[in-house]
């Protein structure tokens, strides 16, 4: 039964899992199920025969429910079945109100009121015969009208441009860096499957992750990849709760599960260098604890390593608590545009800028060749000790290695719920963007003309967007006397190019979100850079109070 404080969807487990059945078998469903405890009213017969019973739902998929029904009659073998489907049950896209459809009783659970219902039309056909039919065409209409008006305020801007040459000037930097981010993105293209799949290591580093690691093990032991190519290893850096206990657990019912346990605290880098050390994979893959992995993203990540020159890869990452509160559904529309339209953009030049956390896999003599450097990494005199993805992918990109991003490879990642521990995580990330930018500023002006362009302007306008914000909204409306407009209407654009994306590919009522967050990022976080500037030699890791 689905914990009713929990905020995203929980698959229903496995008849059989994958370490248990034999070599290359994978015994999956077509259609991931999903643990729910919600009611449902069921209708039996018409006119003055029907009846009508309550019930529960106790797991569901795009294509049925098992259901507990008491009072049903046993030769009762075609129902209509009407529901809610409260969110965080299922997906995004399936949250759609209220569901009412006919239904086929499949079978029934002996001695219980249990029952497996076949819909009579598939939820996600059903979505996109209706209100998906309408959407696409709205996502389409805002998307194609959003462009246009900010090109328009962009000539605008050309035309005032001595009136206020900062702020225009900004203005059309960063309308020009966005749109080229967009016009990128619409070139990526999708991989082929290899014919042969490498054997791979992949390293999951634990640090008071007992709630969650439980989960990450389990959907990587059950994973859709050869059993004798995978080793799994987990490594315990030293936690103060449960999770080497809660790994050894694991264990237990996954022999073959590499559990290490490290005497002292290390940090994240040395707690993965420890994994490495064990691993004997071609491709040595890095997962977070908290990141759950999809059935076929292993499969589909080490696609492109087709590519003798692609020397690492990074996944596509959502959100995983997405119905939390407002704060988890911006962070869902950011997350979604950071990787499917920003990475896939740098993607195209194979310079993608940071192989993230939650899922990055690398070609193992590559990594074996930069380990020693970045485990050494030092910054104004002290150690590094945090923004390990972007300082590793740092070091493939000044050898010349191709850094490419898979969209298919997809994992989702608890974001954090309360705004103290969100604005902690961005300010550390803030400041290990910083140091890295100015690294990579060393050696990006060699790699493709306009992945070098978008590169600087993409470092350079962050840094003095705080300024600008400051004069668009606050000294030109007190000191010159002009109304600000011009320019959160054209934040209000850019917005809406981000929103609108996000419904085009998700087909998510949550796309509205989108535009919420490009306003907290501009009244909240926006003045977060210039003191992770400022602070960006401290090393404490700040996101866990």
């Amino acid at each position: 039964m689905k914990n009713e404080t929990q905020s995203y969807p929980e698959p229903a487990p496995e008849r059989r899992l994958r370490s248990r059945s034999r070599p290359n078998y994978s015994d999956r469903r077509a259609v991931e199920r999903y643990l729910a405890d919600f009611p449902a009213r069921i209708f039996v017969g018409q006119g003055k025969d029907a009846r009508e019973y309550a019930a529960t739902v106790h797991d569901i998929s795009s294509g049925g429910l098992l259901i507990e029904a008491p009072g049903v009659p046993p030769e009762e073998t075609r129902i209509r079945v009407q529901f809610r489907i409260p969110e965080g049950v299922m997906p995004e896209a399936f949250i759609q109100g209220v569901v009412s459809t006919n239904a086929a009783v499949l079978h029934r659970e002996a001695g219980q009121p249990l029952m497996g219902l076949a819909f009579e039309e598939d939820l996600g056909v059903r979505y996109q015969r209706t209100a998906w039919s309408y959407l696409r065409w709205l996502a389409a209409a805002v998307l194609f009208v959003a462009a246009s008006l900010i090109m328009v305020i962009k000539y605008e801007n050309l035309y005032y441009f001595w009136f206020d040459v900062p702020v225009f000037l900004y203005s059309l930097l960063v309308g020009g860096y966005l749109l080229s981010r967009f016009i990128f993105a619409a070139f990526y293209g999708d991989s082929k499957p290899l014919a042969v799949l490498p054997t791979i290591s992949v390293i999951v580093p634990v640090r008071n992750e007992e709630e969650n690691v439980t989960r990450t093990l389990r959907q990587l032991m059950e994973a859709d990849y050869p059993r004798e190519r995978l080793q799994v290893i987990a490594v315990d850096d030293c936690s103060t709760d449960r999770s080497l206990a809660v790994m050894q657990a694991s264990q237990k019912i996954y022999p073959e599960l590499v559990v290490l346990g490290l005497e002292k605290n290390a940090g994240k880098r040395h707690a993965l260098a420890a994994g490495v050390g064990l691993a004997n994979g071609e491709v040595i893959v890095f997962i977070d604890s908290d990141s759950f992995l999809q059935p076929d993203a292993l499969r589909q990540l080490v696609n492109r390593f087709a590519d003798p020159q692609v020397a690492a890869i990074t996944g596509h990452c959502d959100v995983e608590n997405v119905w939390t509160n407002l704060l988890t559904r911006m962070q869902t529309v950011r997350y979604f545009v950071a990787f499917r339209v920003m990475k896939a953009a740098e993607s195209v030049f194979d310079s993608v800028s940071c192989l993230s956390g939650p899922i990055a896999a690398y070609r193992r003599e590559v990594l074996q060749e930069i380990m020693p450097e970045w485990l050494s990494q030092m910054f104004m005199g002290r150690p590094a000790t945090f923004g390990d993805d972007r300082s590793l992918t740092n070091s493939l990109l000044r050898r010349g290695y191709k850094v490419v991003y898979e969209s298919k490879a997809r994992v989702t990642t608890l974001v954090p719920e309360d705004h103290g521990t969100f604005l902690r995580q961005q300010l550390r990330w803030k400041r290990s963007w910083f140091r890295e930018s100015l690294i990579a500023s060393t050696f990006m002006w060699r790699k493709q003309p306009l992945m070098a362009l978008s590169f600087y302007l993409g470092f350079f306008l962050p840094l003095i967007g705080p300024a600008i914000v400051l004069r668009a909204l606050i000294y030109v409306p007190l000191v010159q006397r002009t109304s600000p407009l011009m320019y959160i209407v054209g934040i209000t654009l850019m917005s809406a190019l981000m929103s609108s994306t996000y419904l085009l590919y998700k087909r998510s009522r949550l796309w509205f979100y989108g535009t919420v967050f490009c306003f907290y990022y501009m009244f909240v976080l926006v003045w977060q850079t210039p003191w992770a500037v400022l602070t960006s030699w401290r090393n404490e890791w700040a996101t866990r109070s």
